[in-house]
């Protein structure tokens, strides 16, 4: 089958590479454009753009240069919206990574988790106008342990997704189109701002802010800090893992703690 791949971040690479390895033929891969980043603001490509470039293939970085007729267009979290001239070109699918219609939108593994959802599920669905609104081919549930993180659910969509897209693949009139059923909820995108803690908030919503986001911002004793990694204990208080005060390398809680030299903790403080 001839196919047009369109995606970006990290966890779309398995994806990718498992369509490859099945014999596909990928005529092209979409990704977003190069971005600035580091101190030194160097322009880096996509994961999916490197992947690509290794195993040499043609790569375009502007949606305007789509002019092509595959068998199929497959998009997983490309983060650009398609017009009529990819959706008219081809089947267009997508592997979206919650409950649909649950989640719509930019950052449903994220949603996810900060909610505090015990389980979601990872949606083979057909790509129309209205965002993540398309039918549903393919649904497959998993559950959300108590401490997984973004990158711990990425990896288990990564796996069920490449999974679903190679068994769609092999015979895609095999599944039908299920509309999805219920009233859809949307998100949005984080930003940093969403780091910034609200101890009020309790235990276990500051626990799924940091694993959702990769970090909570707080004081601790006066000092701008990072959280990086908590858990929840058998008591289900908050139990503070990996640290990263400002200016310095990350650390573990311990250390943090030896270095306040017995001083009382007070945070946002």
């Amino acid at each position: 089958m001839k196919l047009v791949l369109m995606g970006t971040n990290d966890f779309v690479v398995p994806i990718f590479d498992a369509v490859r390895r099945a014999g596909h033929e990928i005529i092209a891969v979409f990704t977003r454009a190069p971005k600035p980043t580091g101190r030194r603001q160097i322009l880096t490509p996509s994961p999916v753009h490197v992947w690509a470039d290794e195993n040499k293939l043609p790569v375009f970085t502007n949606i305007r240069d789509y002019n092509f007729s595959p068998d199929m267009v497959v998009v997983v979290s490309y983060g650009v919206i398609l017009r009529d001239n990819v959706l008219n070109s081809a089947p267009c699918v997508n592997i979206h990574p919650s409950d649909l219609p649950k989640y719509r939108g930019p950052s449903p593994i994220r949603s996810a988790i900060y909610n505090g959802d015990k389980t979601s599920a990872v949606c083979l669905m057909q790509i129309t106008a209205e965002m993540d609104a398309g039918d549903v081919y393919m649904r497959r549930a998993f559950d959300i342990g108590e401490n997984d993180t973004n990158a711990d659910v990425e990896k288990i969509v990564s796996d069920i997704g490449a999974d679903m897209l190679v068994k769609y693949l092999e015979n895609p009139s095999a599944y039908n189109a299920t509309p999805q059923i219920g009233e859809p909820t949307f998100t949005r995108k984080f930003t940093g701002a969403d780091e910034f803690i609200d101890w009020s908030r309790g235990a276990r919503a500051v626990h799924n802010q940091i694993r959702a986001l990769g970090a909570g911002r707080t004081k601790i004793n006066g000092t701008d800090v990072k959280i990086l990694e908590t858990h929840i204990d058998e008591n289900g208080n908050l139990q503070i893992v990996r640290i990263q005060p400002a200016g310095r390398r990350p650390m573990d809680w311990r250390s943090f703690v030896n270095g306040l030299h017995g001083a009382e903790i007070k945070f946002g403080e």
